[in-house]
């Protein structure tokens, strides 16, 4: 009798799944990495193919700063290259890094998937707003970089005039666009940085609270490295921008901290 009362009270505990995420070894890591990898090389390969096709009329789209800039000191709009090669070189770069920009939903998704056994399942579901406001994010950081601080930073270079007349290579051209942009993209990615870091326990509201002067240092510094010029006005366009953002990610961190401790509290009391 008293067997058969242990069995049925231990066959009448409820058995409580586990919340997070499943425990893989070392090698299923290495196995899922590569998979993840593989994925968006693949998505990347496709992206630039499509690129190659739109390439020529993005350079158009690219020049106008410069050719705006140039226009608006009496100088020569036309850009040029020098090697034989040049052109075509430039056109392959540009389809990739179009592909790499076509990709990225895909390439975050793999990420995310890749991430994700080790979150709680209410964490999982963030899926959908963390691919879209990252990809938002850095589309609003190109932008930014494109119609805001690239004239900025072209006015700047090309006001200065002397006995000699600029002669713009286009593939130098396109390598101060794509650092401007790359840079103010991923510096737009901010409030995902700090997203990630509360959902891992590394910072919290009151410590990036109370840490905000230590921050706009920070600001100071990767605003400077990110503007190729010594123009003050758009250094400080891009603080006043990362310090935005600096304290969205503060708001974010606040959610994230939230969701967490309803929950605990919800399993509390369960």
């Amino acid at each position: 009798m008293t067997s058969d009362n242990q069995l049925e009270t231990t066959t009448s505990e409820p058995v409580v799944p586990e919340e997070g995420g499943g425990q893989m070894t070392f090698f299923e890591h290495l196995v899922e990495l590569r998979k993840r990898i593989i994925n968006s090389l693949v998505a990347v390969l496709i992206g630039a193919g499509i690129g190659w096709v739109v390439a020529p009329r993005f350079v158009n789209v690219i020049t106008v700063p410069i050719r705006v800039a140039l226009k608006a000191h009496n100088l020569n709009p036309q850009l040029v290259y020098t090697g034989p090669t040049d052109y075509l070189s430039l056109l392959i770069k540009l389809s990739i890094y179009i592909g790499i920009v076509l990709a990225s939903p895909v390439i975050l998704y793999q990420v995310w998937l890749f991430v994700a056994p080790a979150l709680y399942r209410n964490e999982k579901s963030a899926v959908t707003g963390f691919l879209f406001s990252t990809v938002f994010l850095f589309l609003a950081g190109i932008a930014f970089a494109y119609f805001l601080a690239l004239p900025h930073i072209l006015n700047f270079l090309v006001g200065f005039q002397g006995p000699v007349v600029p002669l713009i290579k286009i593939d130098d051209y396109f390598d101060l666009v794509l650092l401007v942009i790359v840079a103010l993209g991923l510096v737009f990615e901010l409030p995902v940085l700090i997203f990630f870091l509360t959902l891992f326990g590394i910072v919290t509201p009151k410590f990036l609270i109370q840490n905000t002067k230590y921050a706009v240092l920070v600001i100071t510094v990767v605003a400077a490295i990110v503007t190729p010029t010594p123009d003050a006005v758009t250094m400080l366009l891009v603080m006043g921008v990362m310090t935005i953002l600096y304290f969205v990610g503060v708001a974010v961190s606040w959610v994230v901290v939230r969701r967490k401790e309803k929950r605990l509290a919800a399993e509390a009391r369960g």
